[in-house]
């Protein structure tokens, strides 16, 4: 790993470390899809894990999608449905982030959906000790029913280009082609991107914002 990423990262660990709260520390990776939350998240867990015995819970919030059948209000394949309807927000809260919080009872889920948005999953129900630390990152977790359930979050701040450049590099296996790809990311996934922007301004909200433009050099804004 470059050395200007492995500060940065370290600095996140150490900032995270820094909160000390009567209950699970709660950390969000928020951003454009393709900016590098998951990666980021992954390499946070591991990080966390190598510097403290304490818990450390790591959950993508794909795994808390609508059912694609569920999915009515809005035409299938707009914005709109990406936007409104493709994630649990009260699952979300309700499963994961409230127990967790401040008065929760501290019993969990990690997963409530496949990431195809089509199998119900069953997943157990753990319970976390007091001083637990969750990173978790997906699309939208800004949302009014979800703000302000995080305790520290993170906002990865990439240029719409980059975006549909690598997501299409991405997504082109799953997509048919890279064609395909850079379509779906036009018409669906970045307008729908574009509008939480807009209405949220995850950046302005975010307790710390990372330029990771360059996954290998990555800045921290603020």
């Amino acid at each position: 790993m470059n050395t200007l990423r492995q500060q940065v990262l370290a600095e996140l660990v150490d900032r995270i470390l820094d909160l000390r709260l009567a209950h699970p520390t709660r950390v969000g990776i928020d951003g454009h899809s393709a900016a590098g939350k998951t990666t980021l998240a992954d390499e946070l867990a591991a990080g966390l894990r190598e510097k403290t015995a304490r818990s450390v819970v790591r959950v993508m919030i794909d795994h808390f999608k609508r059912h694609v059948d569920l999915r009515t209000q809005y035409p299938s394949g707009s914005p709109e449905s990406y936007y409104f309807e493709m994630f649990d927000v009260d699952a979300i809260r309700d499963e994961l982030l409230a127990p967790l919080g401040p008065g929760g009872d501290r019993r969990y889920r990690t997963q409530i959906m496949d990431l195809r948005g089509r199998t119900p999953i069953d997943s157990p129900v753990h319970i976390a000790p007091d001083d637990a630390i969750l990173v978790a990152d997906g699309g939208f977790p800004q949302k009014p029913a979800l703000s302000q359930h995080w305790d520290l979050l993170i906002y990865l701040h990439d240029e719409v280009a980059d975006v549909l450049r690598r997501a299409t590099i991405r997504d082109q296996a799953w997509m048919d082609s890279a064609e395909a790809a850079a379509a779906r990311y036009r018409t669906y996934y970045i307008p729908g991107e574009e509008r939480y922007l807009a209405e949220i301004r995850p950046a302005e909200q975010a307790d710390i914002v990372i330029d990771n433009r360059d996954f290998e050099a990555p800045l921290i804004l603020r």
